[in-house]
């Protein structure tokens, strides 16, 4: 059994404004080929299929031709619900879909229903469990009295631990696989921005974090939510998004993961890559330097990030600089000198230093580099003075 684990689709999200339908469109049209070259049986979309709970019409098109090159191309489909999904709006006419191959999950009053597969070896069960915020759990399940998404994890697993249970007793051979939506723990800090607020603010305070221990007793688990690719362990594992998103998935691979059930469980799980459509660069310099002829050749065609280091922000600078980079779509202004003041303190950067010496530089920062003038520094060295003069009379 050969199932290709991906998540995070995002259908109908924006990069910094800018649309990412063709992209996104090519690149899980390569998705399909993968599915036809590799003879998967299933894919799964371990959540947020799309952007936003009230999905535009051209993301429901979007999915619904996806959807139509797997089937074609051999594999039945298994998605989830994720966060940024409305639930019931994805999973209209789940039912109706799951006769043509393709299975929404996004009840969660029937998490412990798994869609049954079956190859040479006897059965496979894949229980897609949607975004299980505690709210959602204790509206639908009467027994459900927590209030952490690991409370809500831990209850879903024991349901879907206990039917995998009834459903050995009549087969010789059950392999399960668990697609959930969540923040795990162990996975890796970036020290890059990882895009929107909501991917940032995952972790508060603990509370939304999955022990991996969570996940006992299963053969894979296909988790999204995090936007790079992370194997947590051998059977645990985040696929990432199929595209790049944000500035700081910038340099995560991005593709999905090849996952083969043998008869003894997990077999062989392998990384195959997806094309990337527009890489996502930073670029540094002063304006000059930036707009030189042969300046970053790799960024003309690319999303590009652009940090200025010129001394005063120059006129029209987006503008200047979207004539060699016409994808630029943000900019920062980063003078050289202010650089180096890093992250210390006030009390640091001033100590040991005179009062002159402070008020010179306050005026070379505020004034991009340029000090106060001979007759600026007159009238300050005066007042200075006069004012330890006043001290010393006291």
């Amino acid at each position: 059994m050969r199932l290709l684990h991906t998540s995070d689709w995002h259908l109908g999200r924006t990069f910094h404004g800018h649309s990412t339908d063709a992209h996104l469109e090519s690149v899980l049209a390569a998705l399909a080929d993968l599915v036809r070259e590799r003879s998967v049986d299933a894919v799964i979309v371990a959540g947020d299929v799309f952007d936003s709970s009230t999905p535009k019409a051209e993301a429901f098109g979007m999915l619904n031709r996806a959807v139509a090159a797997i089937r074609e191309a051999g594999a039945q489909v298994v998605l989830t619900s994720g966060n940024h999904d409305g639930p019931a709006r994805l999973g209209h006419m789940a039912e109706f879909a799951s006769f043509g191959g393709v299975h929404v999950k996004a009840d969660v009053a029937r998490l412990a229903e798994p869609v049954m597969f079956a190859d040479a070896h006897g059965p496979v069960a894949v229980y897609g469990l949607p975004y299980l915020h505690p709210e959602f759990l204790r509206s639908a399940f009467e027994d459900f009295t927590g209030s952490t998404h690991e409370q809500a994890l831990r209850f879903a697993m024991d349901q879907v631990r206990a039917d995998a249970s009834r459903r050995r007793e009549g087969a010789a051979v059950l392999r399960t696989v668990v697609a959930s939506h969540c923040f795990a723990s162990g996975v890796e800090p970036t020290t890059e921005d990882s895009g929107r607020a909501e991917e940032r603010d995952i972790t508060r305070g603990g509370l939304n974090i999955a022990p991996l221990e969570v996940f006992d007793g299963v053969d894979y688990v296909a988790l999204g939510h995090i936007h790079g690719r992370q194997t947590l362990t051998e059977r645990v594992r985040y696929s990432g998004a199929p595209l790049r998103f944000s500035f700081g998935e910038r340099s995560s691979a991005k593709g999905a993961w090849l996952v083969e059930l043998g008869e003894a469980g997990l077999g062989q799980v392998e990384w195959l890559d997806l094309p990337t459509p527009r890489p996502a660069v930073r670029i540094e310099g002063t304006l000059d330097e930036l707009l030189a002829e042969d300046a970053h050749p790799d960024a003309v065609d690319a999303w590009v990030d652009v940090v200025l280091t010129d001394d005063q922000l120059p006129r029209e600078a987006m503008r200047r600089l979207q004539t060699r980079y016409p994808h630029a779509v943000t900019l920062t202004h980063r003078p050289a000198h202010r650089q180096d003041v890093g992250e210390a303190s006030y009390a640091a950067r001033v100590e040991g230093r005179s009062d002159a010496e402070v008020v010179d530089e306050f005026l070379a920062f505020v004034r991009n580099g340029q000090g106060p003038t001979e007759a600026e520094r007159a009238v300050l060295h005066a007042a200075l003075d006069a004012m330890d003069a006043k001290e010393s009379a006291r």
